[in-house]
């Protein structure tokens, strides 16, 4: 790995349930020795991308990122036009809902409204989704160029929990099925327990930028409960996408159409 894959790689282990490190945590996780890292550390804290805490001395993310986090809403604000949307998902179904978009070959988790409920699905910010053992993946999928989905099955398709699709036929199978309804269900797929089903959120090209999922405990879902929310899904991505297009939302508009 390079010296600025390596320092990025250390970004990547702050997560919103440990925001912050220190260096020999930091040393452990990423497998470098703690020379290394200091040194990595340094240079990423002078582009204000790392700061240190003055009283514990641990590290978290810097001020410089939220300014390019900034720059790139600006340009392209996928975040800030989904997330009135994903939050009246959430209200109108009372489940968890997650919203990603495409970025390296997965799908990044960007933002998240949980569940009022107390038995409720809890997704990160920041949560990196396979295309293949989840909902979002399957309905991103559905809606891709073919030389996405290719990508897809380049490597070993990574089994999550015993209910994880692993065989091409057996992804297809459920790619063409999203397609078809205008969102995917996935149940148990990627985590056991947890039922979703998701929709593509498409731009201007037609073709999908992220997607757009309601997770549920299993327990509380029914095949006419995952309709209703797999409609109310493609719904909220019509109307995203729609809004990012700046074109006019019509309901129950076939997607393909659009």
């Amino acid at each position: 790995m390079s010296t600025v894959g390596k320092a990025i790689s250390l970004l990547e282990h702050f997560t919103p349930k440990e925001p912050e490190i220190g260096l020999s945590d930091l040393a452990r996780k990423s497998g470098l020795d703690k020379a290394t890292a200091r040194r990595l550390l340094v240079a990423l804290a002078e582009h204000r991308l790392i700061e240190q805490e003055p009283q514990s001395r641990r590290y978290r993310l810097g001020a410089g990122l939220s300014r390019l986090a900034r720059m790139r809403d600006a340009h392209l604000p996928f975040v800030r036009v989904a997330a009135p949307l994903v939050r009246e998902l959430a209200l109108e179904t009372g489940e968890t809902v997650h919203l990603s978009e495409f970025s390296a070959g997965a799908l990044l988790t960007v933002h998240v409204e949980l569940s009022a409920k107390a038995n409720r699905v809890s997704v990160d910010v920041g949560q990196i989704l396979p295309l293949h053992g989840t909902a979002s993946g399957i309905a991103f999928l559905a809606f891709s160029r073919p030389e996405t989905v290719e990508a897809c099955f380049a490597k070993p398709l990574t089994a999550f929990t015993p209910h994880t699709m692993t065989s091409r036929d057996k992804v297809m199978d459920a790619v063409r099925l999203a397609a078809e309804r205008g969102y995917s269900r996935s149940a148990q797929g990627y985590e056991e327990g947890v039922h979703s089903v998701a929709a593509p959120i498409l731009g201007s090209d037609g073709f999908p930028l992220g997607t757009l999922a309601v997770a549920s405990p299993v327990s509380r879902i029914d095949d006419a409960i995952a309709d209703k929310q797999g409609q109310a899904a493609r719904e909220a991505g019509r109307r995203i996408s729609a809004e990012l297009s700046g074109e006019q939302w019509h309901a129950s508009v076939p997607l393909r159409q659009r």
